[in-house]
């Protein structure tokens, strides 16, 4: 398998200062992806930016892993709203 669009785990974990234990909390409680590859673990460069949201939460704001999990299940059920209005919105403007 390629790892080109693949950032290993211990480049992250260094690069932000981070134990991997908080990666490894993160992908428990399903809310990122890690491959492994090689008895190597990776992230997928497309998990980059939802990562990095956690890791300011935690960094930032002292908020737990279980704190993350409900507030990204909150930002998840936004998005999924804004798409629905923007849809009923489209079909609103059929009738007009």
């Amino acid at each position: 398998m390629s790892t080109k669009h693949l950032i290993t785990t211990t480049d992250f974990c260094v690069y932000h200062h981070l134990e991997h234990s908080f990666i490894a909390d993160l992908q428990e409680a399903g809310l990122i992806e890690i491959e492994i590859v090689n008895n190597t673990t990776y992230i997928p460069d497309t998990e980059l930016q939802k990562l990095e949201r956690m890791i300011r939460l935690h960094t930032d704001l002292d908020i737990n892993i279980a704190g993350i999990e409900a507030i990204t299940h909150l930002l998840n059920r936004i998005e999924d709203i804004q798409e629905e209005m923007r849809l009923l919105r489209n079909s609103l403007k059929a009738y007009e």
